[in-house]
């Protein structure tokens, strides 16, 4: 009898524990959902490199611009953000303008499949001015940009990167931005590639004038290229690079500005402190805007400081990607 007890009370003990051990399992498991949630953002983001961070080894000869994405790769990115003006053959316009593109990208083509790389967009410059107040000049331009448009589209690449130079006058610009923006976007329509303007000097490092742009065009395939760090909108003389800038638009504001209409993220740098930050930057705040935009897809990472090693400038600016990405909220 005593036996029979014993094995009783033993059989109760044993389903209480099992019970207890099952409570915990499911409050454990309803703990942990929201650290599962919060990874699962933060893989809404890839990384690539724009080409511009490695302009100085291009320019020199030190780096061969044909090897881009194997190098891409080396340094830890899936994608690659090509610069046109870094290609010699396709520098100018001209005679078999479109032959030396369409050759220029079967190889890069040829060689970011070998190197398992993709290509992300085409960053287009020296094709001529999509605000230009000449009509023959502005027409040349829109069929430039319609022919790295067929290099996108054979190469994979979601988008070109155009820029809005020429017209002075703001509402001049405006005008002529959206009927070459039109233009451009219902040919993109065709052939599935979107054309996208950066901050990028001039009035289109206006956020609000540029986003102006976006809204009136209204076309899906037409958007913007957010950068961190090019909201200067004039500079000292006039000129439009290296000298000192004198208006300067708000990079916070801009971004979000025109964080509605972007396919994509150029996030600049300068320099560094010794903490891994960006001086002039706040990384933080900008990826935060970003995400609340509810961006996804590739953030591109564009060193133009001083060291004289660029790969490290790309691998600080990569990491401080990184770690802004696992801070968001």
């Amino acid at each position: 009898m005593k036996n029979y007890f014993t094995i009783a009370l033993v059989c109760v003990f044993v389903l209480f524990s099992c019970k207890n051990d099952a409570k915990k399992e499911e409050e454990t498991t309803q703990k942990e959902e929201p650290k599962t949630e919060v990874v699962a953002k933060n893989n809404d983001f890839k990384h690539s490199l724009a080409q511009w961070s490695l302009h100085k080894p291009f320019q020199d000869g030190s780096l061969d611009p044909m090897n881009f994405a194997p190098i891409a790769k080396d340094l830890g990115f899936t994608g690659v953000e090509y610069v046109t003006q870094l290609y010699p053959s396709v520098r100018e316009t001209g005679d078999n303008y479109k032959e030396r593109v369409m050759t220029l990208a079967n190889k890069l083509l040829e060689i970011s499949k070998q190197a398992e790389m993709d290509n992300v967009l085409i960053m287009v410059d020296h094709a001529g001015e999509l605000a230009d107040p000449d009509p023959k000049k502005l027409k040349e331009a829109i069929e430039n940009h319609k022919i790295w448009m067929d290099a996108a589209q054979l190469m994979g690449a979601h988008s070109v990167r155009a820029n809005l130079f020429g017209e002075l006058d703001p509402e001049k610009w405006h005008a002529l931005s959206v009927a070459s923006l039109s233009e451009l976007g219902a040919y993109g329509k065709e052939i599935g590639v979107n054309v996208i303007i950066e901050n990028h000097g001039g009035w289109s490092s206006d956020g609000a004038k540029l986003a102006a742009v976006m809204k009136e065009v209204g076309m899906e395939t037409v958007g913007t290229l957010p950068d961190f760090g090019n909201f200067c909108v004039k500079r000292e003389g006039g000129e439009r690079w290296g000298a000192p800038c004198v208006e300067e638009y708000d990079t916070y504001k801009g971004t979000m500005e025109l964080m509605p209409y972007a396919k994509g993220v150029s996030a600049k740098s300068y320099n560094f402190d010794e903490a891994g930050n960006e001086t002039k930057l706040d990384y933080g705040r900008l990826l935060q805007i970003v995400k609340d935009a509810g961006f996804k897809g590739y953030v591109g990472t564009e060193y133009e400081g001083p060291l004289e090693d660029p790969k490290e400038g790309i691998r600080l600016t990569k990491a401080l990607v990184e770690k802004s990405i696992s801070n968001l909220k």
